[in-house]
């Protein structure tokens, strides 16, 4: 294994704000990039305030700022527009997030970032894509969640449709974001030159849906709210232990859904027609999960468990944060981490995304403080002192 992380000499400029541009650029971090976070001087990015905070602090900031030196740049400025290419010229990879023809206003679009720099990445990620008669709509995830079909889909069937109360739509669009940028990292390596990654918030969480265009197109099927239940397979569901806890059961594989009715004392059901597919168990789906959940009310949590991994049958507990952090798989993964932090001590929290065998990521450090590294960045860059000093009289800094 060698102490060298992968991404190592690849440099990233964070200029996007909230969740998805910039943890697309932690994930990058995470694995070696010189990820340099530009802020406002006078508006920082939101998320230092988003969420719970101690002693004044933001902590959502210590997690999604880690791995990053911090810079504040108002590329409205002159002086900050210059700056901003200055950087860019030595740069591998931008990633924004401002509404479409923002960066082009200030002068700083794409011709005038390629003239300095041809083998550039600039990955822009918006709610609605840089094209269509939604571009300059502001967009968030809440909007991608809506509109792409998730919260029809998601909650009771005689229910409102359901949001989820996490960023889920921005952190797949992070993942994807990432995955954008390195692809065409791969790409500049055959061919020399950077290009424009076009990134839509709305599209990702869409993939991640599964077939739905293709149900509707060839079927005109539109996939219901069915609560816990999968309209693929049964039992799927979750059910309350004689404990008062919380289990969820997966079917997804014939073989397993046959254990889970034998385990349950209904080997009975498993002769039925019906069952041997998962579309038409699901069709049936109250008597299955009457059947599992007499038994599991008869079991408490880890009885559960037991008897079901005894059986070679698929169950989980539901667990709230508290048990995430004290689980042993959790452990034995390493999947949360120890963080030195020098206004907590030591603080908590997920890990890198992946392990490699050979050159793993690290959390070098967390969320540093707003503007706490522009005079070095800015130095590295070739400005002098004075240069810097005049930027702070126009206000670029």
């Amino acid at each position: 294994m060698t102490t060298t992380p992968p991404l190592a000499g690849l440099r990233v400029l964070d200029l996007a704000t909230l969740f998805a541009g910039p943890l697309a650029a932690t994930m990058l971090g995470d694995f070696g990039a010189d990820v340099i976070k530009v802020e406002h001087p006078r508006k920082p990015d939101p998320s230092r305030g988003h969420g719970p905070a101690k002693d004044g602090v933001g902590l959502w900031w210590k997690l999604l700022g880690r791995n990053k030196r911090t810079i504040t740049l108002d590329l409205s400025t002159p002086g900050g527009r210059d700056t901003l290419l200055r950087l860019a010229a030595a740069s591998d990879v931008i990633i924004e997030n401002f509404r479409p023809g923002t960066l082009e206003r200030w002068g700083l679009g794409w011709p005038e970032l390629s003239a300095v720099n041809d083998r550039l990445v600039l990955a822009r990620v918006t709610g609605f894509g840089q094209d269509g008669p939604y571009a300059r709509r502001p967009g968030f995830g809440t909007l991608a969640e809506a509109m792409s079909g998730f919260a029809a889909i998601t909650g009771e069937p005689d229910g409102p449709p359901t949001l989820p109360p996490f960023g889920l739509a921005d952190s797949i669009a992070a993942l994807a974001t990432s995955y954008a940028v390195m692809t065409a990292l791969h790409a500049r390596a055959a061919t020399g030159r950077g290009q424009v990654v076009d990134m839509a918030i709305i599209e990702p969480i869409l993939t991640v849906l599964g077939p739905q265009p293709l149900w509707y197109d060839q079927l005109g099927y539109v996939q219901p709210r069915t609560g816990n239940r999968s309209r693929n397979n049964a039992p799927r569901n979750t059910y309350r232990a004689a404990d008062g806890s919380w289990l969820a059961v997966s079917t997804s594989a014939q073989s397993v859904a046959e254990r889970v009715m034998r385990l349950v004392g209904r080997p009975d059901l498993i002769d039925e027609p019906w069952f041997a597919d998962g579309t038409t168990r699901a069709e049936h789906a109250d008597e299955l999960d009457e059947a599992v959940d007499a038994w599991i009310a008869r079991h408490t949590r880890d009885e559960a468990m037991a008897a079901f991994e005894k059986a070679e049958a698929a169950i989980a507990p539901i667990y709230d944060i508290r048990d995430v952090m004290n689980d042993p798989q959790y452990q034995a993964l390493g999947t949360l981490a120890d963080v030195p932090d020098p206004d907590f001590g030591t603080i908590r929290m997920q890990n890198v995304l992946f392990r490699l065998s050979e050159t793993p990521g690290s959390i070098r450090w967390s969320g540093r403080p707003h503007g706490a590294d522009t005079d070095t960045v800015l130095s590295q860059a070739g400005l002098t002192p004075a240069e810097i000093s005049a930027l702070r009289a126009e206000g670029a800094v």
